[in-house]
């Protein structure tokens, strides 16, 4: 029975289970976004809130606590910087969790843990909204155009269906024309056939 005892073992010792979550730790606050499997990502959870909490105390003894835990001098500075007022306003749930399917080599369930609002996100909903808003005119000044650009595209329409009507008739002509000749020529032959047997004719006469 595991009473009391929180946490998941992750197959390691005490001593390489911290180095790993240092590292885990380090790595997400550089990046703001990694891809490990469902269980550390979730037993990473923790340890990266508590820490972005530090830095948003900013005293002397946070900063030592965090220094134990953040490894990197950058990660470090970001911490205590642009995180902290990022989530100023925010008390807790600072990651989230998204599950992206199972590892082809062991079948181990695969997760992205990332940062809320990271860099790179969309805006959030009030901002959005704001930007909404403003474009109205926009789309007035597009509904403007699209009517003025109507007439000049039924003219175009028209000079298209003109441009297409043309060859019909001209192929009609032409139709007529071979027809003609046609007839013409037929006639002509009839006509020379005939010519000779009269002859003939005539001679036996």
């Amino acid at each position: 029975m595991r009473h009391l005892k929180s946490g998941r073992k992750l197959g390691r010792t005490s001593a390489h289970r911290k180095a790993l979550f240092r590292n885990m730790v380090t790595a997400l606050i550089r990046r703001e976004r990694i891809r490990t499997t469902l269980a550390k990502a979730k037993e990473l959870r923790s340890h990266v809130e508590k820490t972005i909490t530090l830095g948003k105390k900013g005293t002397l003894h946070a900063k030592r606590l965090a220094r134990k835990v953040v490894i990197e001098k950058d990660a470090f500075l970001k911490l205590f910087g642009p995180l902290s007022e990022r989530y100023a306003q925010r008390n807790g749930g600072y990651t989230r969790i998204i599950k992206i399917g199972n590892r082809l080599g062991d079948d181990a369930p695969m997760a992205f843990i990332e940062l809320v609002d990271r860099e790179g996100e969309a805006p959030a909903p009030k901002e959005k909204a704001g930007k909404k808003a403003a474009p109205k005119k926009d789309t007035a000044k597009k509904a403007d155009k699209k009517a003025e650009a109507k007439p000049e595209k039924d003219k175009q329409a028209a000079k298209k269906t003109e441009i297409k009507k043309k060859p019909v008739e001209a192929k009609k002509e032409d139709k007529k024309k071979t027809d003609t000749k046609k007839a013409a020529d037929t006639k002509k032959a009839a006509a020379k056939k005939a010519a000779p047997k009269n002859k003939k004719s005539g001679d036996k006469k």
